[in-house]
């Protein structure tokens, strides 16, 4: 098999694709968490901090000497990450939990037992005759 083949059979492959889809909406569900977190969550937390912009938090190492910029540690915008960070484990575990949920609702449904096979059709008869 040519390795262009093995690639062709590799790159359509479901999971392949699955996994590049999730990826995209993954990166998508990111930056609308991002923007949720820095623009409709931070602002609120910002007032109740006294006007605290969190993403201008930071603390200089070093100040700037000529040319050469400020060496700064900036943890507010850390602080942001990290909000962002929690919250999109949380919606994932929520998602993972309802889909876990759902699953073990499906494995719970009992199912109607299996009609028997015609060997055992036929052997049951066999059985009855005999005991007769």
């Amino acid at each position: 098999m040519s390795m262009i083949q093995e690639f062709k059979d590799f790159a359509v492959k479901g999971n392949v694709i699955d996994m590049a889809v999730g990826v995209i909406i993954g990166t998508a569900f990111g930056k609308i968490v991002s923007s949720f977190v820095a623009d409709v969550v931070m602002p609120p937390i910002g007032v109740l901090l006294g006007g605290v912009n969190f993403s201008d938090l930071s603390i200089t190492v070093q100040a700037a000497v000529g040319e050469s910029p400020a060496v700064i540690i900036a943890y507010g915008k850390f602080a942001q990450t990290v909000i962002d960070f929690t919250i999109i484990a949380f919606v994932i575990f929520m998602v993972v939990r309802v889909i876990n949920s759902l699953k073990k609702k499906v494995e719970a449904a009992p199912s109607a037992p299996a009609a028997p096979s015609a060997e055992q059709v036929l052997l049951t008869e066999i059985r009855d005759l005999l005991k007769k």
